[in-house]
C-alpha cells in the first residue's frame, strides 16, 4: 500500500471559513482533507480524530499551521509526538516545516522541550497556589468527608466498642474513611 497525504483544517467557530486552508492543503497535494469547525481547546474534534485514525506509517499529514493541531504547546506537541511514534510525517505550510527532515526533527525536539518546561512551570505554579491558600487557612484539595464533629463522634463510637461498619453507616461514609480518621489519629 502506498503512502498517502492527508490534510487537516480547523477553524474555531461556525462563522469562520475553511476556504483558505482547504485551497492551501489541496495545492500541497493532499488527497483528502479532514475538517473541524470547533475550538482547538476541545480534545474531541471529530475531524481530527477521524484523520488520526486513518493515518498509517509512512503517510503524511499536512496542516496550514501547527496551531491547527491544538490550542496549547502541550496539545500540539502531544499530537506531533504521537504521529512521530506511529511513523507519520507532519508538514506545516506556514512554518515551512517538514518533521521528516533533520531540521524538522530538531524543531520537534525543541517543541518537546518547551512542552516539558511548560508542564513543569504549571506544576510549580499550582504548588505555589496551594501553599498560598494553605497559609491563608483555605481548604486545599478535596474537602474532608467528615466534619470535625463527625470525626470526633466516630472516635467516641469506636472507643465505646462500635464496629467500623456501624460507624460508617451512622455517619454516611465509607469504612475506609472511618479507618483513616481513627487510625491516622485525626481525632482523639
Amino acid at each position: 500500500m502506498t503512502a498517502a497525504t492527508f490534510g487537516y483544517a480547523r477553524v474555531s467557530t461556525g462563522q469562520q471559513l475553511l476556504d483558505g486552508q482547504l485551497d492551501a492543503l489541496r495545492n500541497a497535494g493532499c488527497e483528502r482533507v479532514f475538517t473541524d469547525k470547533i475550538s482547538g481547546v476541545r480534545a474531541d474534534r471529530p475531524g481530527l480524530l477521524e484523520c488520526l485514525d486513518r493515518l498509517r506509517p509512512g503517510d503524511t499529514l499536512v496542516v496550514v499551521a501547527l496551531d491547527r493541531l491544538g490550542r496549547s504547546v502541550l496539545q500540539v506537541v502531544g499530537t506531533l509526538t504521537e504521529l512521530h511514534d506511529r511513523g507519520v510525517v507532519v508538514r506545516s505550510l506556514r512554518e515551512n516545516l517538514d518533521l521528516s527532515t533533520p531540521t524538522g526533527k530538531v524543531v520537534a525536539a525543541m517543541f518537546a522541550a518547551l512542552a516539558e518546561l511548560e508542564r513543569e512551570l504549571i506544576r510549580e505554579r499550582a504548588a505555589a497556589a496551594r501553599e498560598a491558600a494553605r497559609l491563608r487557612g483555605r481548604q486545599v484539595g478535596r474537602p474532608p468527608v467528615l466534619t470535625m464533629e463527625q470525626a470526633e463522634l466516630a472516635g467516641r463510637m469506636r472507643r465505646s466498642g462500635e464496629p467500623y461498619a456501624v460507624i460508617a453507616r451512622t455517619l454516611g461514609c465509607s469504612r475506609a474513611t472511618v479507618y483513616r480518621v481513627i487510625e491516622k489519629g485525626l481525632v482523639e
